[in-house]
């Protein structure tokens, strides 16, 4: 056994990995029993297909979150406008025919045969880091619109143009509100907070209302009982699949609306199936693992040492809770249905490997061992535009400084008795000379 003892993590690092843990835990047991059904009858090619490739995507999602925790923070600070400038070129790419793979009506995914990455996914992550590295360099930019709008809001633009189009709203609603909540923790005025959020609701009230699917899904959502067997089909079979569940659910395993009834049960609406088969209860609990989240990632975030990390937390606790928050509601009858996976539960690669990373990032922050905006000077280490004194500068000013009290006062009595005996050593020697 080692004679050094490990060091301990805060209970924010330790609060934060036992809710992501919990949550990989639950989305594979809901993974299996929303998908075992269909999956043998549709084409018997086992119960535990999708369960397989959830678990092969937490595993290299659970590498990832693990490296990043280690050092990620100085990794994605010196690497993030590469990250960016690989996001937008891989979001141009899914667009061309023959690049990008089409299912549902959607080019949203790039790849080869089962190996598929959805660009989307990496480009509110890189967006995010992004946002936090302007803002963390430019403290100042958040007091003034022309300085926010370029280049942050002008990137953030182009990619959501960019997504829009695959089509995906969804994933680009939740990055600019990722977006939105990161101003407001850099201190933007709410009276500018206000118009970008204003002019934000009018263009997504104008994408909406011009696709035709996209207004269906709108009017679904203001009724969808009035359209059940079409656009609401999917709004109203989760309702039923919740109506059914109850308070403690009809039992694991056991519901009836995942089996052809409620599409895309083991993706977008996971909790749907929760709800039916472990009720209220259920749902509860995923709620309390992602208040966990946002209680340890927002404390660990405040406690971080400069402006860097602080906004790194805060980031990724904003893109973690505003999926989530959209899935729910959207579930919930609360919205529109967007199509937006329940982070770290719902089966979707991408999208569990690159919050798993961003996880790492978190972790990272709230392990206190990230280093991020520090230089060393003459006068001991720079911080966030402050001095921490060196040791051995403290040291020397200990010696030069001058006592205090009691220790004053005998000071000034010695420094007097020596110069009086300087004075009457100088005056013999000057009489023997004599």
């Amino acid at each position: 056994m080692s004679s050094r003892k490990r060091k301990k993590h805060p209970v924010e690092y330790s609060v934060l990995l036992t809710a992501t843990l919990c949550l990989i835990a639950f989305g594979a047991i809901m993974v299996y029993s929303a998908s075992s059904a269909t999956s043998y009858l549709d084409d018997g090619s086992g119960s535990a297909e999708f369960l397989k490739r959830y678990v092969l995507f937490a595993i290299f999602g659970l590498v990832a979150m693990f490296m990043m925790a280690r050092n990620g923070v100085a990794v994605v600070k010196k690497f993030t406008p590469l990250l960016l400038v690989v996001s937008f070129v891989l979001l141009l790419a899914v667009l061309i025919p023959g690049i990008g793979i089409e299912a549902n009506g959607a080019r949203r995914w790039i790849g080869i045969g089962s190996i598929q990455l959805q660009p989307s996914e990496l480009a509110k992550l890189a967006l995010i880091l992004y946002a936090v590295q302007i803002l963390a360099a430019r403290p100042n930019m958040v007091k003034d619109i022309r300085t926010l709008a370029s280049p942050l809001l002008v990137v953030l633009a182009a990619a959501s143009i960019l997504i829009i189009a695959q089509p995906d709203l969804g994933t680009a609603l939740i990055a600019a509100a990722a977006v939105a909540m990161l101003l407001v923790a850099a201190g933007v005025q709410i009276r500018l907070l206000a118009l970008l959020a204003g002019v934000g609701v009018f263009l997504v009230t104008i994408v909406s209302v011009i696709e035709p699917y996209r207004r269906e899904r709108l009017m679904a959502f203001l009724n969808p009982w009035a359209d059940a067997g079409d656009s609401g089909f999917q709004s109203v079979q989760a309702l039923i699949a919740l109506g059914s569940g109850g308070l403690f659910g009809v039992g694991l395993g056991e519901s009836v609306q995942k089996v052809f009834y409620l599409p895309e049960a083991h993706t977008d609406m996971i909790l749907a199936v929760i709800g039916e088969e472990l009720g209220l209860a259920g749902m509860l609990t995923i709620m309390v693992l992602f208040g966990m989240i946002a209680y340890a990632g927002l404390r660990a975030a405040k406690k971080a040492p400069n402006r860097y990390q602080k906004l790194l937390g805060t980031g990724i606790v904003s893109l973690i809770l505003c999926q989530a928050s959209i899935n729910f509601f959207t579930v919930l009858g609360m919205a529109p249905v967007t199509g937006v996976p329940l982070p770290f539960v719902s089966y979707g690669g991408s999208n569990l490997v690159v919050l798993l990373a961003g996880m790492g990032l978190l972790l990272n922050v709230a392990s206190g061992r990230a280093v991020a905006g520090r230089k060393r000077g003459p006068m001991g280490v720079v911080k966030d535009g402050k001095i921490l004194r060196s040791n051995a500068v403290k040291r020397r000013k200990r010696k030069t400084s001058k006592p205090k009290g009691r220790n004053a006062a005998k000071h000034r009595n010695s420094g007097r008795r020596n110069r009086r005996a300087r004075g009457s050593g100088t005056r013999r020697r000057r009489r023997a000379a004599g």
